[in-house]
């Protein structure tokens, strides 16, 4: 049985109301969430928020999700996305100021550690390796930074269109070497 099917088995169980089964998912992906809103807000708090919100949005919309439709791990990692996105609009957009103590400065949290370990890890780190460039810079801007495309071609410097390309034809990819 494989990971996928093992997920997707469980997410029939919490949708049928089983609590072990929510556990288990939590046991296995936490982390892996986690790294998903922390990349994002960038704040262990605010990210911590979102991973327990995302779990009640997996355990009340566990019925929703249809494995032909996709992955257990991609279902579950868009919730984590788009609440942690949510966050973000909601705190509106940073004013810049002059003060060189304040701004960006780099986060490590221990999720990206335990995840790095991970064996589903290795093997998507794997598949992002073997993608052109372009390709795999589109799918990290847009899924691990969570910037829209428009975001992504001005970042770029390239017409939407072509983004838009590169991140379809590395998804695409990305499922050939990870199926």
């Amino acid at each position: 049985m494989s990971v996928e099917t093992d997920l997707n088995d469980l997410l029939q169980d919490v949708a049928a109301g089983n609590r072990d089964a929510l556990r288990a998912i939590y046991s296995r992906q936490s982390t892996r969430l986690f790294g998903i809103a922390m990349a994002i807000l960038r704040d262990r708090v605010a990210a911590a928020d979102v991973l327990q919100e995302s779990f009640l949005r997996i355990w009340t919309r566990a019925a929703q999700f249809d494995a032909a439709r996709g992955d257990a791990t991609y279902w579950m990692s868009a919730i984590v996305r788009y609440a942690a996105l949510d966050v973000a609009r909601s705190r509106g957009r940073e004013i810049p100021t002059d003060d060189p103590g304040l701004g960006d400065t780099m986060v490590e949290p221990e999720a990206f550690e335990a995840l790095a370990s991970s064996e589903e890890n290795r093997r998507l780190h794997d598949c992002l390796a073997k993608l052109p460039d372009a390709n795999r810079e589109g799918i990290v801007m847009a899924f691990v930074h969570g910037l829209s495309h428009p975001e992504i071609a001005l970042k770029l410097d390239q017409p939407l269109g072509t983004v838009k390309s590169w991140i379809r034809r590395g998804l695409l990819s990305l499922r050939e070497c990870l199926s």
